[in-house]
């Protein structure tokens, strides 16, 4: 199986050097600053304790009739529009789309363009980041990937991949519900990014205040309910887990959109993590007055990065 992966930062360059160093046939779909590096050093990874480094293919612009049989698309979703644009010609009649993005809006675009039966789903549980010089770094213990079809028949790609990563170190699993393993993240993703954000803190300095732990099980309620509403409300075992880990009193951990927004970054996935959300709140005639505070205050960074 031929993979094209969109772009080599974190997640694709996780995922993508963990398949490529497997011996599957990976190619890396990069802008020109990203391909000076991976030529000079290769795709340095630092995962564990031990850093790697191996060469990989990549190129700067795909062709048609290239004969990729899997596309992962691994962009940031302000990014949507322009990854679209890079992996149109690498999409040919069979081949399937395989999105780790964040929440669900850009489900639309992509069946809209390549066709329902050809978007599959996925959705990752890693910590990772690429360093300026050009260094991925894995900083969580886990490294899940999920990924399946959203309705329909499952394409061969589906079952190639599971093989694939079975030959890494990666935990990977083709699910059978990824519809519902995407909500699930999503809720998680959206209570914890509305809380951290809103109260500018990690999880642990929240639950020390005196209303912390009620504004977190109102938050994650805000977001059960919507999901619910869509007919995809988390089940047990993901709500606990997103529970348990938005009220533990000794965490450290706050979203990666906290991190980037106290970092001053320019751009954050607002929309796609909360206003996607709330905008399917408001159609099910549901009040997310949480989560709406929490939008309205990152549409505020927004404006003043914008300005």
């Amino acid at each position: 199986m031929r993979i094209l992966v969109l772009g080599a930062g974190g997640i694709g360059g996780y995922y993508g050097g963990a398949l490529a160093a497997a011996g599957a046939d990976v190619t890396f779909l990069v802008r020109e600053g990203r391909a000076a590096q991976l030529a000079r050093d290769g795709l340095v990874l630092a995962s564990r304790g031990a850093e790697t480094r191996r060469p990989v293919r990549h190129i700067l612009a795909a062709g048609p009739g290239e004969g990729f049989d899997l596309v992962l698309l691994t962009c940031k979703a302000y990014d949507l529009d322009g990854a679209i644009e890079a992996i149109v010609p690498a999409v040919g009649p069979e081949t399937v789309v395989l999105p780790l993005l964040n929440g669900l809006a850009h489900v639309e675009p992509l069946d809209a363009l390549f066709g329902t039966g050809r978007v599959l789903g996925g959705a990752c549980y890693i910590a990772v980041t690429l360093g300026p010089d050009g260094t991925i770094r894995h900083t969580s213990p886990g490294d899940l990937i999920l990924f399946g079809a959203r309705e329909g028949d499952t394409p061969w790609q589906i079952e190639a991949l599971a093989v694939l990563f079975a030959r890494t170190p990666v935990t990977a699993r083709a699910s059978d519900a990824i519809l519902q393993d995407l909500w699930e993240k999503w809720c998680m993703l959206a209570a914890g990014a509305a809380l951290t954000c809103l109260m500018r803190g990690t999880v642990g300095e929240i639950m020390a205040t005196t209303a912390g732990r009620s504004l977190a099980e109102a938050m994650i309620e805000e977001c059960r309910a919507i999901a619910a509403a869509a007919g995809h409300a988390p089940r047990p075992a993901s709500a606990e887990q997103t529970r348990r880990m938005l009220t533990d009193s000794g965490s450290r951990w706050a979203a990666s959109m906290m991190r980037d927004l106290e970092a001053g970054a320019p751009r954050l996935e607002t929309e796609a993590i909360l206003g996607d959300l709330i905008r399917r709140a408001a159609a099910a005639g549901l009040a997310a007055p949480l989560l709406t505070a929490a939008h309205c205050q990152l549409q505020v960074h927004g404006a003043r990065a914008a300005a």
